[in-house]
């Protein structure tokens, strides 16, 4: 197999020398230009595995070297130069469709990295198989994809924004695995989820010694998916001094743990996503715009389930069979007036709240088709207007699941209290079977 090969284009002898001699030290030819005109006339003679080239140049700017590839030379990856303390420029020329930036003084081991990563890109295929899969035939679903392919071939950041249950982290998951760093880590974290006290020493890692507790050297979230994706979900959480520490470290791509004095450099691909309005958050000084404009390079929306009610079939589908997988049964048929009635719904919970209710019904159904009658909704479409009233005085407070458990609750004991304790008549009122109602009540604890 040949040697890679690249292109390097600056107007400076001595950042050519050292690129020059970088790249031959880890096995890749190298190429030179000067200056636009050249670098053009070269792209359009041979095929190059990488391109390097500074943003200003004697006769136009790098980024109009970075459009002429995506352009006519899409697969090959392009990285640039940038001033030091320029990130808006380093943010424009990711989304012109530069794979990476790398700011002057350059770091010798940034420079590697970056070579590494854009040889991996290059040889990648662009349809490397998965196990995973994003369901629906929706237009929408059909965009996310296409998307997903697309910047999966990139490394800049990537925003996903949707409401809780619609698939981030599987969106997240799939541009990782379609993508050159597929045999890399991928490392997922909710940042609601870690104590505000650990936070520096989670992200960044620390030194033992550094803090009480600190029994050891630890490595952050960051190392840890050094090569790989960091997927920061609910990024909205973060405090404002942390957020200042992110900055930092996606601009400088180094982390320095607690109690280090040296800073370590890193190459990871940045996915954040929330269910929050962060542009709203910034408003408010909740969120910082600088950071904001970092992390939202390449934005993705996140469908909600009421804006692809047609996916919901095949959706239910594949729920209804791998769960009977996982619990040993065989999997039944649902009706088209069980579907009917699944399609109506609005999933407040998204896609989360369809699986949650399929395993419910699965875990008492027997039988070999599901009707109507089985769909056991916290909010059903025929429960009488006493108890569809009742649901209306449950204000929404905390997540989405809890919610819909104490609706479901008063719902319940709205219908108990009507029916004067009797089972059978107030899973009429709710329109469910008296099994389900059964269940229902053993499991929601209810006297």
């Amino acid at each position: 197999m040949s040697d890679p090969v690249a292109l390097i284009i600056d107007d400076e002898q001595d950042l050519l020398s050292l690129l020059s001699i970088t790249l031959r030290r880890m096995g890749v030819e190298s190429h030179k230009a000067g200056n636009v005109a050249e670098a053009k006339s070269q792209l359009d003679r041979r095929s190059f595995d990488l391109c390097l080239t500074d943003l200003r140049l004697p006769d136009g700017s790098g980024m109009e070297i970075v459009k002429y590839i995506q352009d006519k030379y899409g697969d090959t990856p392009v990285a640039v130069i940038t001033a030091f303390g320029d990130p808006k420029t380093a943010v424009e020329a990711l989304k012109l469709g530069a794979f990476d930036y790398i700011a002057k003084p350059i770091e010798v081991d940034q420079l590697k990295a970056i070579i590494e990563s854009s040889i991996r890109l290059s040889k990648a295929s662009p349809s490397t198989p998965s196990s995973r899969t994003l369901l629906g035939d929706s237009e929408e679903m059909d965009k996310i994809r296409a998307l997903i392919n697309k910047v999966a071939r990139n490394q800049a950041p990537v925003y996903i924004h949707g409401e809780t249950g619609t698939g981030k982290e599987l969106i997240a998951r799939l541009i990782h695995e379609y993508g050159p760093r597929a045999s890399n880590p991928f490392v997922a974290v909710n940042c609601g989820a870690i104590p505000r006290e650990l936070m520096e020493s989670e992200f960044f890692g620390h030194k033992k010694g550094s803090f009480t507790g600190a029994f050891s050297d630890k490595k952050g979230l960051f190392e840890a998916a050094n090569g790989g994706t960091l997927f920061l979900d609910e990024i909205a959480e973060l405090p404002q001094d942390l957020q200042v520490k992110l900055l930092r470290t996606i601009q400088e791509k180094s982390v320095r743990p607690v109690g280090e004095v040296t800073e370590r450099a890193i190459d990871v691909r940045l996915i954040s996503a929330t269910h929050k309005d962060l542009q709203d958050m910034i408003e408010r000084d909740q969120f910082r715009e600088d950071l904001y404009y970092r992390v939202n390079v390449i934005p993705i929306n996140a469908p909600s389930l009421r804006e692809r009610p047609g996916d919901i079939p095949v959706l239910a589908e594949h729920f209804i069979k791998s769960i009977s997988e996982k619990i040993g049964i065989k999997a039944p048929t649902m009706t088209k007036e069980a579907l009917k009635i699944l399609t109506s719904h609005r999933f407040s919970g998204n896609v989360r709240e369809l699986e949650n209710l399929l395993e419910r019904i699965l875990a008492l159904h027997e039988g070999s088709v599901i009707d109507a009658e089985d769909i056991d909704l916290p909010q059903a479409s025929r429960p009488s207007k006493g108890a569809g009233e009742s649901a209306s005085a449950v204000e929404m407070d905390g997540p989405i699941d809890e919610h819909l458990v104490r609706i479901e609750k008063k719902l319940i004991k709205d219908a108990l209290k009507r029916s004067g304790g009797n089972i059978t008549q107030a899973a009429e009122l709710l329109g469910t079977s008296f099994r389900s109602l059964r269940y229902k009540i053993k499991k929601l604890e209810i006297e």
